[in-house]
Protein backbone atom coordinates (compact mmCIF):
# COMPACT_ATOMS: atom_id res chain seq x y z
CA UNK A 1 0.00 0.00 0.00
CA UNK A 2 2.91 2.36 0.99
CA UNK A 3 4.62 1.96 -2.75
CA UNK A 4 0.97 2.20 -4.52
CA UNK A 5 0.15 5.82 -2.85
CA UNK A 6 3.07 7.24 -3.99
CA UNK A 7 2.94 5.73 -7.76
CA UNK A 8 -0.73 6.97 -7.57
CA UNK A 9 0.47 10.61 -6.37
CA UNK A 10 3.04 10.79 -8.99
CA UNK A 11 0.91 9.72 -11.76
CA UNK A 12 -2.51 11.33 -11.18
CA UNK A 13 -2.30 13.91 -8.47
CA UNK A 14 0.80 15.59 -9.42
CA UNK A 15 -0.68 16.54 -12.92
CA UNK A 16 -3.51 17.85 -12.00
CA UNK A 17 -2.52 21.48 -10.64
CA UNK A 18 -1.07 21.95 -14.43
CA UNK A 19 -4.14 20.91 -16.22
CA UNK A 20 -6.11 23.55 -14.11
CA UNK A 21 -3.40 26.34 -14.90
CA UNK A 22 -3.75 25.37 -18.44
CA UNK A 23 -7.31 25.46 -18.66
CA UNK A 24 -6.87 29.02 -16.90
CA UNK A 25 -4.46 30.31 -19.82
CA UNK A 26 -6.22 28.68 -22.65
CA UNK A 27 -9.51 30.00 -21.52
CA UNK A 28 -8.77 34.07 -22.65
CA UNK A 29 -6.78 33.13 -25.85
CA UNK A 30 -10.56 32.08 -26.52
CA UNK A 31 -11.84 35.16 -26.16
CA UNK A 32 -11.40 37.45 -29.09
CA UNK A 33 -10.02 41.30 -28.62
CA UNK A 34 -9.84 44.10 -30.80
CA UNK A 35 -6.28 43.29 -32.03
CA UNK A 36 -7.48 39.88 -33.16
CA UNK A 37 -9.74 41.94 -35.56
CA UNK A 38 -8.08 42.51 -39.15
CA UNK A 39 -7.87 45.69 -40.51
CA UNK A 40 -10.63 45.88 -43.28
CA UNK A 41 -10.45 46.34 -46.50
CA UNK A 42 -12.31 48.64 -49.09
CA UNK A 43 -13.81 45.85 -50.83
CA UNK A 44 -14.45 43.67 -47.91
CA UNK A 45 -17.71 44.30 -45.95
CA UNK A 46 -17.91 40.76 -43.84
CA UNK A 47 -15.10 39.86 -41.29
CA UNK A 48 -16.27 36.58 -40.17
CA UNK A 49 -13.65 35.12 -36.99
CA UNK A 50 -17.04 32.83 -35.52
CA UNK A 51 -16.89 30.99 -38.84
CA UNK A 52 -20.82 31.58 -38.74
CA UNK A 53 -21.53 32.79 -42.56
CA UNK A 54 -21.48 30.49 -45.43
CA UNK A 55 -18.88 31.79 -48.51
CA UNK A 56 -21.76 31.92 -50.65
CA UNK A 57 -23.77 34.55 -48.75
CA UNK A 58 -20.28 36.17 -47.75
CA UNK A 59 -19.81 36.68 -51.02
CA UNK A 60 -23.65 38.50 -51.59
CA UNK A 61 -23.04 40.64 -48.82
CA UNK A 62 -20.05 42.20 -49.71
CA UNK A 63 -21.23 42.53 -53.38
CA UNK A 64 -24.16 44.38 -52.25
CA UNK A 65 -22.23 46.28 -49.72
CA UNK A 66 -19.80 47.51 -52.36
CA UNK A 67 -22.44 48.82 -54.74
CA UNK A 68 -23.98 50.65 -51.76
CA UNK A 69 -20.64 52.17 -51.15
CA UNK A 70 -19.81 52.65 -54.83
CA UNK A 71 -23.50 54.70 -55.23
CA UNK A 72 -23.83 56.70 -51.99
CA UNK A 73 -20.87 56.30 -50.40
CA UNK A 74 -22.01 54.63 -47.32
CA UNK A 75 -19.70 51.67 -45.84
CA UNK A 76 -21.36 48.77 -43.53
CA UNK A 77 -19.30 46.20 -42.01
CA UNK A 78 -20.13 42.86 -40.11
CA UNK A 79 -17.87 41.45 -37.59
CA UNK A 80 -18.44 38.31 -35.94
CA UNK A 81 -16.57 37.11 -32.89
CA UNK A 82 -16.30 33.95 -30.54
CA UNK A 83 -16.31 35.20 -27.50
CA UNK A 84 -15.45 38.30 -25.73
CA UNK A 85 -12.82 38.84 -23.00
CA UNK A 86 -14.84 39.00 -19.42
CA UNK A 87 -14.35 43.01 -19.20
CA UNK A 88 -15.81 43.55 -22.35
CA UNK A 89 -19.43 43.88 -23.51
CA UNK A 90 -20.62 43.75 -26.78
CA UNK A 91 -21.39 47.62 -26.79
CA UNK A 92 -18.24 48.36 -25.97
CA UNK A 93 -16.05 45.82 -28.05
CA UNK A 94 -18.00 47.68 -30.90
CA UNK A 95 -17.25 51.22 -30.39
CA UNK A 96 -13.48 50.23 -29.40
CA UNK A 97 -13.39 48.57 -32.81
CA UNK A 98 -15.06 51.36 -34.79
CA UNK A 99 -12.78 54.19 -33.22
CA UNK A 100 -9.40 51.43 -34.21
CA UNK A 101 -10.70 51.13 -37.50
CA UNK A 102 -11.73 54.66 -38.70
CA UNK A 103 -9.85 56.90 -36.40
CA UNK A 104 -10.59 60.73 -37.90
CA UNK A 105 -13.95 62.13 -37.90
CA UNK A 106 -13.85 62.35 -41.95
CA UNK A 107 -13.27 58.60 -42.56
CA UNK A 108 -15.75 57.85 -39.44
CA UNK A 109 -18.42 59.64 -41.15
CA UNK A 110 -20.27 57.36 -43.22
CA UNK A 111 -18.94 53.87 -41.70
CA UNK A 112 -21.65 51.63 -40.00
CA UNK A 113 -20.52 49.16 -38.04
CA UNK A 114 -22.23 45.67 -36.77
CA UNK A 115 -20.52 43.34 -34.22
CA UNK A 116 -22.35 39.63 -33.47
CA UNK A 117 -20.88 37.71 -30.42
CA UNK A 118 -22.22 33.94 -31.62
CA UNK A 119 -21.08 32.88 -27.84
CA UNK A 120 -24.44 34.70 -26.46
CA UNK A 121 -25.74 36.02 -29.84
CA UNK A 122 -25.39 39.25 -28.63
CA UNK A 123 -25.54 42.26 -31.33
CA UNK A 124 -24.21 45.92 -31.39
CA UNK A 125 -24.38 48.62 -34.16
CA UNK A 126 -21.84 51.98 -34.74
CA UNK A 127 -22.91 54.83 -37.03
CA UNK A 128 -20.57 57.62 -38.09
CA UNK A 129 -22.16 61.33 -38.23
CA UNK A 130 -23.31 61.60 -41.81
CA UNK A 131 -24.95 57.95 -41.41
CA UNK A 132 -27.09 59.48 -38.59
CA UNK A 133 -28.37 61.75 -41.33
CA UNK A 134 -30.12 59.20 -43.07
CA UNK A 135 -30.82 56.63 -40.36
CA UNK A 136 -31.30 57.70 -37.00
CA UNK A 137 -30.23 56.22 -33.75
CA UNK A 138 -33.60 54.44 -32.97
CA UNK A 139 -33.54 52.15 -36.80
CA UNK A 140 -29.91 51.61 -36.27
CA UNK A 141 -30.66 49.68 -32.87
CA UNK A 142 -33.83 48.27 -34.37
CA UNK A 143 -31.83 47.06 -37.07
CA UNK A 144 -29.22 45.41 -34.54
CA UNK A 145 -32.06 44.31 -31.97
CA UNK A 146 -34.96 43.02 -34.23
CA UNK A 147 -33.32 42.87 -37.75
CA UNK A 148 -30.68 40.50 -36.42
CA UNK A 149 -32.02 39.18 -32.96
CA UNK A 150 -35.52 37.82 -35.13
CA UNK A 151 -33.55 35.14 -37.05
CA UNK A 152 -31.09 34.26 -34.01
CA UNK A 153 -34.41 33.55 -31.69
CA UNK A 154 -35.42 31.21 -34.35
CA UNK A 155 -32.56 28.65 -34.18
CA UNK A 156 -29.36 30.71 -35.00
CA UNK A 157 -29.99 31.88 -38.57
CA UNK A 158 -26.74 33.82 -39.06
CA UNK A 159 -27.41 33.96 -42.52
CA UNK A 160 -31.01 35.04 -42.87
CA UNK A 161 -29.82 37.55 -39.97
CA UNK A 162 -26.94 39.73 -41.91
CA UNK A 163 -28.99 39.21 -45.58
CA UNK A 164 -32.11 40.78 -44.12
CA UNK A 165 -30.08 43.62 -42.06
CA UNK A 166 -28.42 44.16 -45.03
CA UNK A 167 -31.75 44.75 -47.10
CA UNK A 168 -32.91 46.80 -44.72
CA UNK A 169 -29.57 48.94 -44.34
CA UNK A 170 -29.26 49.54 -48.47
CA UNK A 171 -32.98 50.94 -48.30
CA UNK A 172 -32.38 53.84 -45.63
CA UNK A 173 -28.66 54.37 -46.47
CA UNK A 174 -30.12 55.08 -50.34
CA UNK A 175 -32.90 57.34 -48.80
CA UNK A 176 -35.60 54.77 -49.37
CA UNK A 177 -38.15 54.57 -46.95
CA UNK A 178 -37.67 52.12 -43.99
CA UNK A 179 -39.00 48.78 -44.61
CA UNK A 180 -39.21 48.18 -40.88
CA UNK A 181 -38.19 45.38 -38.48
CA UNK A 182 -39.24 41.70 -39.34
CA UNK A 183 -42.60 40.12 -38.29
CA UNK A 184 -42.59 38.37 -34.87
CA UNK A 185 -43.63 35.10 -35.03
CA UNK A 186 -46.17 34.52 -32.92
CA UNK A 187 -45.81 30.21 -31.71
CA UNK A 188 -47.91 30.67 -28.58
CA UNK A 189 -51.44 28.73 -28.56
CA UNK A 190 -54.60 31.08 -28.19
CA UNK A 191 -56.94 28.60 -28.91
CA UNK A 192 -58.78 26.67 -25.85
CA UNK A 193 -57.96 22.77 -25.74
CA UNK A 194 -61.24 21.72 -23.78
CA UNK A 195 -64.83 21.29 -25.71
CA UNK A 196 -67.44 23.87 -26.61
CA UNK A 197 -70.85 22.90 -25.03
CA UNK A 198 -72.05 21.78 -28.78
CA UNK A 199 -69.34 19.28 -28.88
CA UNK A 200 -69.99 18.41 -25.43
CA UNK A 201 -73.44 17.55 -26.26
CA UNK A 202 -72.63 15.41 -29.05
CA UNK A 203 -70.49 13.47 -26.73
CA UNK A 204 -71.39 10.00 -24.78
CA UNK A 205 -70.00 11.17 -21.84
CA UNK A 206 -73.36 11.91 -19.97
CA UNK A 207 -74.55 8.56 -20.53
CA UNK A 208 -71.23 6.93 -19.74
CA UNK A 209 -71.46 9.10 -15.99
CA UNK A 210 -74.92 8.18 -15.79
CA UNK A 211 -73.59 4.55 -16.17
CA UNK A 212 -70.85 4.71 -13.76
CA UNK A 213 -72.85 6.22 -10.96
CA UNK A 214 -75.71 3.54 -11.20
CA UNK A 215 -72.91 0.73 -10.64
CA UNK A 216 -71.31 2.58 -8.30
CA UNK A 217 -75.14 2.61 -6.68
CA UNK A 218 -76.40 -0.59 -7.33
CA UNK A 219 -72.90 -2.78 -7.24
CA UNK A 220 -71.92 -2.57 -3.58
CA UNK A 221 -75.45 -2.86 -2.15
CA UNK A 222 -75.83 -6.32 -4.75
CA UNK A 223 -72.32 -7.18 -2.80
CA UNK A 224 -73.54 -6.52 0.69
CA UNK A 225 -77.18 -8.29 -0.38
CA UNK A 226 -75.24 -11.74 -0.88
CA UNK A 227 -72.88 -11.29 1.82
CA UNK A 228 -75.84 -11.26 4.17
CA UNK A 229 -77.75 -14.44 2.85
Amino acid sequence: MKKLLPWFYQRWLLPLPLIVLSCFWMAPAIATSLYDVPIVSNDTHVVDLADIVSRINEGKLNTTLNELADKTGQKVHYVTIRRLDYDETIDSFTEKLFQQWFPTPEVAATQTLIVVDSLTNNSSIYTGSKVKELMPDAIAQSVSQETIQEPLRQGNRYNQAFLDASDRLVAVLSGEADPGPPEVKDTVQVEGTFATPEETQKSNAIPWVIGLLLAATIVPMATYYWYVR
